[in-house]
């Protein structure tokens, strides 16, 4: 979809061709608008930044036999820079877009010929930069106090890997912040935030968890995400259900905020 818009000012006689802008050029907006509205706020970036590497600091460098093995040390990596994925999607976009809807603002950005696509795809890559702020204090933790160890290729992989896998949970923000106000939201999030982060083995290491809980974690996104993760960063083999469930989960997720935009759309517009 492309937008136009008259070069010249309203109610002036029209002096040429309407311009053109292209689906990109409108993403590329809200993206640079979306994300220096965040970082205006600095503690909503600070706290998703920083409490992957505390969660690092407090609870896997004082265990010498984790801190001190570079596979296993690798792994708490991967599974805490998933949290921090997890949490930055879910906290900025299932909350911010609930208080976004409460604003003046929003109806009227709403309202313009652009349609949602170029805002949902703006949407999807601040959660992606937003993850990658979170894995700078987070490494920088583990570099420093642990013997993890991963080569510039893993690492590179490692960080594709992690835009890759913050995508659904970026789509699962926005479902949640399109259907609830955001007295509302808060709590759902944080329900449906610490359930999956334990179940996905980003706190505790699957293979401490007994057999049902381990094929019922299997089924989840964030196991999906801690698992790729996991092999992009030390080369153990994933599970060969893990891109089959997060590109699943994914598509849920899409439909659900696609579900929640267009019925809060419709109620809110009609």
């Amino acid at each position: 979809m492309t937008t136009t818009h008259p070069t010249t000012r309203p109610g002036a006689p029209p002096s040429g061709p309407a311009q053109t802008v292209s689906p990109a050029r409108l993403a590329w907006l809200h993206l640079r608008f979306q994300f220096l509205e965040t970082v205006r706020i600095p503690m909503a970036v600070i706290g998703n930044a920083l409490f992957p590497a505390l969660a690092m600091a407090f609870f896997v460098v004082p265990q010498a036999e984790v801190a001190g093995n570079p596979a296993f040390a690798t792994m708490a990596v991967a599974g805490l820079a998933m949290f921090g994925v997890c949490s930055a999607s879910l906290f900025t976009y299932g909350l911010g877009v609930a208080e976004d809807r409460a604003l003046p603002f929003d109806p009227f950005v709403r309202s313009l010929p652009a349609g949602p696509m170029p805002r949902m795809v703006a949407r999807v890559g601040n959660g992606a930069i937003f993850a990658l702020f979170g894995l700078v204090p987070l490494i920088v933790v583990a570099w420093l106090f642990t013997d993890a160890a991963v080569t510039a290729s893993e690492l590179a992989v490692g960080i594709g890997m992690i835009l890759l896998t913050s995508v659904p949970f970026v789509l699962l923000g926005m479902g949640i912040g399109y259907s609830l106000t955001a007295k509302a939201a808060l709590p759902i999030v944080q329900v449906i935030l610490f359930p999956l982060a334990f179940a996905g083995g980003l706190f505790l290491p699957p293979m401490m968890f007994p057999a049902w809980l381990d094929t019922l974690s299997q089924a989840t996104p964030t196991r999906a995400g801690r698992d790729l993760m996991v092999e992009a960063l030390t080369g153990i083999e994933a599970n060969p259900w893990a891109w089959p469930v997060l590109i699943g989960w994914t598509l849920v997720f899409g439909a659900l905020a696609a579900w929640a935009y267009r019925r809060d759309e419709g109620r809110r517009f009609r």
